[in-house]
């Protein structure tokens, strides 16, 4: 057996120092009292709208990032369904004898879909005109819009 004396002490684990995280003034003012060293930063939150249409808050320090984003006042907005587009489909829809809903259940999209698309007031998928292209027969990209694929 081994001697121990009641006066050993045992380290199992020692707690890393960290910095600490502070947001009031008078937690701040009480630590440089004290003599710690402080640090001080302010973060800025920024909301950007992604392409879903959700917000997603942005943290950045880069005051210059951010006097960028205030100056570009060109954004264009992306192109939407022509109206030849939209009047093509209303057209080879009406020509079969099909409603909005008839239309939307064919190709497997709601029918506030296809109101849109012929309204013109959506950004055009590649998939979805595919499909109205092969449900309705018609042409709906490149030239020739409106005209027979057969």
């Amino acid at each position: 057996m081994s001697e121990t004396n009641w006066d050993d002490v045992t380290v199992l684990r020692k707690r890393s120092e960290h910095a600490k995280v502070t947001k009031g003034d008078a937690a701040i003012n009480a630590a440089r009292r004290a003599g710690a060293v402080v640090g001080v930063e302010r973060k800025i939150i920024v909301y950007i709208q992604d392409a879903g249409g959700t917000n997603k808050a942005h943290t950045s320090t880069d005051h210059q990032k951010i006097a960028k984003l205030d100056r570009e006042n060109d954004v264009t907005p992306p192109p939407k369904v022509s109206l030849s587009v939209g009047k093509a489909i209303q057209q080879a829809r009406q020509a079969k004898g099909l409603t909005q809903k008839d239309l939307g259940q064919r190709i497997n999209e709601k029918a506030n879909i296809i109101n849109d698309y012929e309204m013109s007031r959506t950004i055009p998928n590649q998939q979805i005109l595919s499909k109205l292209e092969r449900v309705l027969g018609v042409k709906l990209r490149g030239k020739n819009i409106g005209e027979s694929l057969h």
